[in-house]
């Protein structure tokens, strides 16, 4: 009988550009292109630097052979290693596109590691990367939808990097058995703690970045002939049954049918956690139609899934990290009263330690309303109580950013040139968005990304 590994790799290996829709297509090149831009911001990121020193530490390619970083000119890495960096400056500001549903940040993983073997093996057309990433989608994020219990090992790492091995397998087009030795490869590499989100280290994106670069091994490994394990998947010690507590094979296996996962992806309009993005837009509305503001403030509480509870409802501390604050919706929630919004210039010392925000931030909380799905991010509802008795409440039934609430193409494209103005290199704007959005008819896929990074930085 044919087990969950080899359906994977045989859907992702038979996959073609010509039976995307086109709603899959505009998908592919849309999150493309808004995780470039987050991770080029990502250069900026707390620990981005100290990462980077490390990462050259294992070594440099000789002359000008190796692969390219995201918002860093002129730097080349050996193959492995820029994908870990990619991966890491993607996801350090929790800025990345999420499959919610799944609870996965897909392309942080998967379109690090195609980035990397583009460099090294390419160049490849932009349909063949395209119909790679979209197939490494649907795998990373139809074994988060395979899970039915709460997540329990940080699923965007393990999940990640069966996903990275998939496009990565379709990029190159590898020989079937080659391609599940690979993925069962994957399965003694795939790791990822909670306890980094729990205490809000960036060890969140060094596991995300881990994911991306053994994904690269894995296939170096496959590819000198080493075998891996064939029920990678669904084995009694494969990734669903070692991982997730529980799981329904039928929900990753009817997935593969359609429509591609990446059509089921969301933006991140700010640079939070996923959770606290309903919180947020609620928040703001409270604001605009019903005058609430820090001032008159009493207390504001997110009543919502269980999910978002463990996932930002934690208290503003003492000292906290950048990556803390971004999954604590009191501070989040602090900052959006005082400034209207919440962005990347929004984790500095001075503003994680102002009085100001901690004072309002003790009026601020999240409860759990009940829900029994353990990956539901709505229904929810914000109430705030005011200074002079009136309550107020938002219902929140679809969280800005998800495909039923997605960014407009101008939204889209001022998050870009945020993310670029962050990073220093708001010149690759326009070129940079122009590459992407012609990346399907490009006959070498990456060159016109990294000629406007390049442009950007002149």
């Amino acid at each position: 009988m044919t087990n969950a590994a080899e359906l994977l790799i045989d859907h992702a290996l038979a996959l073609e550009w010509e039976t995307l829709s086109d709603s899959t297509r505009t998908a592919a090149a849309t999150f493309l292109h808004d995780s470039v831009v987050v991770g080029i911001a990502g250069r900026r990121a707390p620990y981005a630097n100290e990462v980077m020193t490390a990462v050259r530490s294992w070594g440099l390619p000789a002359g000008k052979e190796g692969a390219r970083v995201l918002g860093r000119p002129g730097l080349r890495l050996p193959p492995s290693s820029a994908a870990f960096l990619n991966a890491f400056q993607i996801h350090a500001q929790e800025f990345d596109c999420v499959h919610e549903p799944a609870v996965v940040h897909p392309l942080a993983t998967i379109l690090s590691a195609l980035l990397a073997e583009a460099d090294r093996s390419g160049p490849y057309d932009g349909q063949r990367l395209l119909t790679a990433l979209v197939a490494g989608v649907d795998v990373a994020a139809g074994l988060g939808v395979a899970a039915t219990s709460p997540v329990k090992f940080f699923r965007p790492a393990t999940a990640g990097i069966f996903g990275c091995v998939a496009a990565l397998a379709r990029l190159r087009k590898m020989p079937r058995g080659e391609a599940l030795d690979a993925l069962g490869l994957a399965l003694a590499y795939a790791s990822g703690t909670m306890q980094a989100h729990v205490e809000g280290k960036a060890t969140l994106p060094l596991q995300i970045a881990g994911a991306a670069r053994s994904a690269v091994q894995a296939i170096d490994l496959a590819l000198a002939g080493l075998p891996g394990p064939s029920a990678s998947i669904d084995g009694p010690y494969g990734y669903l049954t070692l991982f997730e507590s529980s799981h329904d094979i039928q929900r990753l296996m009817e997935g593969l049918a359609g429509p591609h996962r990446i059509e089921q992806v969301s933006w991140k309009p700010f640079p939070t956690g996923r959770a606290a993005h309903g919180a947020i837009v609620a928040t703001q509305r409270l604001m605009h139609q019903h005058g609430l503001h820090a001032l008159n403030l009493e207390t504001l509480t997110y009543r919502a899934p269980p999910l978002i509870v463990r996932l930002v409802g934690r208290p503003l501390v003492p000292d906290m990290t950048p990556a803390y604050a971004r999954l604590c919706f009191p501070y989040l929630g602090a900052v959006v009263l005082t400034r209207g919004t919440v962005d990347l210039s929004d984790f500095t010392a001075e503003r994680l330690n102002d009085p100001t925000i901690a004072q309002l931030a003790s009026r601020i909380s999240v409860e759990s309303d009940g829900n029994p799905d353990p990956a539901a991010f709505v229904p929810a509802r914000a109430e705030a109580l005011l200074t002079d008795g009136r309550a107020l409440s938002q219902e929140v039934t679809v969280q800005f950013g998800a495909p039923a609430w997605p960014l407009t193409r101008e939204e889209h494209l001022e998050k870009a040139r945020r993310c670029l103005a962050f990073a220093g290199l708001e010149g690759a704007h326009q070129k940079l968005a122009d590459a992407c959005l012609a990346m399907a008819g490009a006959a070498d896929a990456t060159a016109g990304l990294w000629a406007a990074q390049e442009a950007g930085g002149s």
